[in-house]
């Protein structure tokens, strides 16, 4: 990305603070710092702009606090676009002076035909040996100007690596499978929901839910329940009156099996079925059947 000579002019003046003064030569400018005289430098990276002494550092500091009507006299950096489709940045190259990462803030696209981005973003380079090599691609964008920001990525895997992904809150918390659409509009198809009934102690409340919608996103009903009190669970019911209950008129199991004796392996509960019987194992390795007949 093109180095703004805004932020140039930034950083140049944040670096003369630090460096506690400054003089002027045709070669270069240059600043003290205690017994040291610094020289700064054209940048040899695209762009240009000025280039900090190497392996110097600047160090900022504040007292002030984060207060609108004072001016956010906090902001140490502060980076401004002037221009509608300015976006001020600050880029890392690597040793060959290709820009690898950025974080970027800007209003409106480069393309006009695009939405307004109001957003700020993440990005890095896309694959060395692809369509785009080392072309810069958002991964993570925050939008502004909104009260609910709907954060994205794109082209990303996320992992939690030994910790904890969560979803908390007081009303329903959602972890939402979605359909995209023009100008990154989202449909839901299904959602994991635990819902937002109240907290009441007993582990009552909160209750789970796989929720399914319509093509134009509106809820439907909850495919499966879960009761956080009992575990019960409900299908197609969220009111599960036993351990199971299925709200349908039949229950399938498509595979047949027969027991090669009543003392076949089985655990009690189990249930299978051949062309003749049904089968019931009523406790470990023990088997009763009934007998099937037509009418």
């Amino acid at each position: 990305m093109k180095t703004l000579k805004t932020v140039s002019l930034i950083i140049l003046s944040l670096s003369l603070i630090y460096l506690g003064g400054c003089q002027s030569s045709s070669a270069s400018k240059q600043a003290s710092s205690g017994s040291r005289t610094l020289a700064f430098q054209k940048s040899p990276l695209p762009g240009g702009g000025l280039a900090f002494p190497h392996n110097e550092r600047i160090h900022l500091s504040t007292d002030q606090k984060w207060i609108a009507e004072e001016g956010h006299l906090s902001d140490l950096i502060r980076l401004q676009w002037t221009a509608e489709r300015a976006k001020p940045a600050i880029s890392w190259a690597d040793e060959k002076g290709i820009d690898k990462t950025a974080i970027v803030s800007h209003d409106k696209a480069n393309d006009p035909e695009q939405q307004d981005h109001k957003h700020i973003s993440i990005e890095t380079t896309m694959s060395p040996e692809g369509e785009y090599k080392d072309q810069l691609f958002t991964r993570f964008e925050i939008p502004y100007d909104t009260d609910v920001s709907e954060i994205r990525t794109h082209s990303s895997n996320f992992n939690v690596m030994d910790g904890i992904l969560r979803v908390a809150g007081e009303g329903n918390r959602d972890l939402q499978f979605a359909k995209t659409g023009e100008n990154n509009a989202t449909t839901p198809l299904w959602s994991l929901r635990a819902d937002s009934s109240e907290l009441t102690g007993d582990n009552a409340g909160g209750n789970f839910h796989v929720v399914r919608y319509s093509d134009e996103g509106e809820a439907l009903a909850s495919a499966i329940f879960v009761n956080r009190n009992d575990g019960r669970v409900g299908i197609g019911t969220n009111e599960p009156q036993s351990q199971l209950d299925v709200n349908g008129d039949s229950l399938a199991i498509r595979e047949s099996k027969t027991p090669a004796s009543s003392k076949a392996p089985g655990n009690k509960g189990d249930i299978a079925w051949d062309e003749n019987y049904i089968y019931v194992c009523v406790d470990k390795d023990t088997w009763k059947r009934t007998e099937l007949s037509s009418w």
